[in-house]
């Protein structure tokens, strides 16, 4: 009973800690929605992967020959950040822009928070993409005229 307890809580920690933002920068609702799910489907089959390369044990087995802790997660990161993109895509059935592609991968790198930063680098323009329009420059600070004493 304790091990289908125990499942069962790993199942929803592993489902929440998938889920990243996948703000595509204004689209639609409908485009938002298919990136969450994306990253949230992709994020949590990374996840069993992770388990299923430890024969579904919480603590890394050592014994295991030819793979270890970091190899998995390393292994299963890469994995995420390469498929993601791809079933999001042929969820849209069109080419993904770098910003919703640069968040997904975000999403697996930092599982939590990486999408949202990457969606933040992107609004704060520190990042960019050459797909999107480039932002207007600043108009120059006004400069105020000194009016000499009359």
């Amino acid at each position: 009973m304790i091990r289908r307890v125990a499942f069962a809580l790993a199942a929803v920690a592993a489902l929440g800690l998938s889920c990243a933002s996948a703000n595509a920068g204004g689209r639609d609702k409908d485009t938002d929605a298919v990136l969450t799910g994306t990253s949230i489907g992709v994020g949590a089959a990374s996840t069993a992967a992770y388990f299923a390369f430890n024969n579904w044990n919480w603590k890394w087995d050592s014994g295991r020959a030819g793979i270890t802790a970091i190899g998995a997660v390393v292994g299963t990161t890469i994995g995420c950040a390469a498929l993601s993109p791809f079933v999001a895509s042929a969820v849209l059935k069109r080419p993904l822009t770098y910003r919703e592609a640069h968040v997904l991968i975000g999403g697996c790198i930092i599982p939590v928070i990486g999408g949202w930063l990457v969606d933040q680098a992107y609004k704060e323009h520190i990042l960019w993409a050459p797909d999107e329009a480039p932002v207007a420059a600043a108009a120059p600070a006004k400069r105020w005229k000194r009016h000499a004493g009359k």
